[in-house]
């Protein structure tokens, strides 16, 4: 059995997993975002009753292989901290840290909605995009403990020989993006991409889910949006598929709400990628919150993968 900790900005959801997915002892507590020890202490404390039982944790963030230090955007106060180092010298037990997206694919390759596949690539649309890159049930390590980093990858080009920012702005929704690089797909993707986008494509100020709404029931403005927003993220997402060969992609987030949106994606991405197939690729996947403690559970050879 594995302690299992699934760590958010607000909440830390921790529980203990058997072999098969079970979970007991299933708690919340909330999450110390400012004071690095109250963060480790809180984590002793939950894990002082199981004694040398190895401690996994899912963060919304990336530890790097070499350094060890911890970059997690939602939890100030562990930030350039070697988490996995500190963690196991305090609770005395093997600790392992994987990145939220990366838990997510992990769970839904071994018991979700891609059980049964090798190349998993899983998909997150909600505020913002992410994904995790699963081959035989493993994580692919990247450089510097990135992989699966959809969201971040340049897909708007300003046009050559524009320098004129108003100029470029006016043909394509080049915008600015937290990670410092402009153009990159979490700008016009995510839900509050998608609202800005909106905007941008002559629309008014709305919610994401009511531009979803107003989609599925025809309005020509959303339909317009919508086909930029589907332009965009198929074509990211065909040079995913052609480059991982997944054979299924499992989507989160709040925006995989919607069946029609998923299925549009789908087939929008079928005619883009090079290998001709007439079964859907993406599917919602199906563990919901579930999926961080599940996918951390993943993320050492206790938990054995069997793709059947």
């Amino acid at each position: 059995m594995l302690l299992c900790a699934d760590i958010g900005g607000s909440f830390i959801d921790f529980a203990l997993v058997h072999p098969d997915g079970k979970l007991e002892q299933r708690h919340a507590v909330p999450t110390p975002v400012d004071d690095a020890e109250s963060f480790i202490t809180t984590l002793q404390t939950l894990c002082v009753s199981y004694p040398g039982v190895p401690l996994h944790i899912a963060i919304a963030g990336v530890e790097d292989p070499v350094t060890g230090h911890v970059n997690a955007a939602n939890i100030p106060s562990i930030r350039s901290l070697p988490l996995r180092e500190q963690l196991s010298r305090h609770t005395h037990r093997p600790v392992r840290i994987g990145n939220d997206a990366d838990c997510f694919a992990l769970a839904e390759a071994r018991f979700g909605a891609a059980k049964g596949h090798r190349n998993v690539f899983g998909l997150i649309l909600g505020t913002g995009i992410g994904g995790g890159f699963v081959l035989d049930g493993q994580i692919v390590p990247g450089l510097g403990g990135v992989t699966g980093e959809l969201g971040h990858a340049p897909v708007v080009i300003a046009p050559p020989l524009l320098t004129d920012p108003n100029e470029i702005l006016s043909l394509v929704p080049l915008f600015r993006c937290g990670c410092g690089l402009s153009g990159c797909l979490d700008t016009v993707a995510g839900a509050r991409a998608l609202e800005r986008l909106h905007i941008w494509a002559g629309g008014q100020a709305e919610t994401s889910h009511t531009i979803l709404t107003l989609w599925e029931n025809g309005d020509p403005q959303a339909s317009k949006t919508m086909s930029v927003w589907m332009s965009y993220t198929s074509a990211a997402l065909a040079h995913v598929i052609n480059v991982t060969g997944s054979t299924v992609v499992p989507v989160a987030g709040g925006l995989s709400n919607s069946p029609l949106l998923i299925q549009t994606l789908d087939r929008a991405v079928r005619d883009r990628i090079l290998a001709s197939t007439t079964t859907p690729l993406l599917r919602r996947a199906i563990l919901g919150k579930d999926a961080g403690i599940l996918g951390a559970a993943c993320l050492g050879p206790e938990m054995c993968y069997d793709p059947c």
